[in-house]
Formats: structure tokens, sequence, C-alpha cells
């Protein structure tokens, strides 16, 4: 096997990816494992900390434990990811101005409630 395909694929991994998390970190936005919410990238407002925050707590509640079961995997990590698509719209509904947007806010709340309770009557009925 020749070492050139394998060179190269790494030279283009190291241009493409090294940037990248340099970027991340030099914003503060990459951490590992933390419970805290990491601060958000060039402003610190309140609403830029509520979403933050929000985004923190998803990202964490979606770290599920996978047990081999695609349906039982996928309910777990979507009713988190509903979860965080309703966090971030009760920040909306408290720091947004624009009238569409709030109530767009509103309508994603009543959507995703309405879906993980589905999610969860499945996972007691299928074992999740």
């Amino acid at each position: 096997m020749s070492l050139k395909p394998l060179t190269t694929t790494l030279a283009l991994a190291a241009c493409l990816g090294f940037p990248a998390m340099a970027e991340e970190m030099s914003h503060g936005t990459m951490h590992h494992g933390s419970a805290e919410a990491p601060g958000p990238a060039g402003d610190a407002s309140p609403a830029s900390k509520a979403f933050a925050e929000a985004n923190a707590r998803m990202h964490k509640d979606m770290d599920i434990a996978y047990t081999g079961k695609a349906d039982i995997d996928f309910v777990r990590g979507m009713i988190a990811h509903h979860q965080g698509a309703i966090d971030m719209a009760k920040v909306e509904l408290e720091y947004g101005k624009d009238e569409t947007i709030r109530k767009l806010a509103e309508e994603i709340m009543k959507a995703q409630e309405g879906e993980i309770r589905m999610m969860k009557e499945w996972l007691a009925k299928n074992g999740g």
C-alpha cells in the first residue's frame, strides 16, 4: 500500500480541521465534558447567555447511552433535541421583539411539546 494517499488525506485533514478547531477554541466554545455552558461567542448579553445555556443543556441531554435499538435510541435523543427547541423558543419569547418570530417560537413550543408527549408514551410502551 502506498503512503501517498494516506499522507495526502492527513495533510488535507490538518488543513481543514485544525483552523476550525483553533477558531472554536479562541471563541471559548470548546469544552470537554463540562456541565457549564460555554460562553457565547462575541456577545455576553442575557439572551446570548440563555441561548448558550439551552444549547449546552440540550447537547448534554442528547449524550445518551446507546442501546443498539435504533428506534429507542432515536426517540431518546429526539426528546432531548425537542426539549432544546422548546428551551430556545422560551428564550425568544423572553428577549425577542419580532412578532413573526415570536409566533413561530410559540408554534414550535406547541408542536415539540406534543411530539415529546408522543415519544414518551411510545417509549413507555416499547421498553425505552
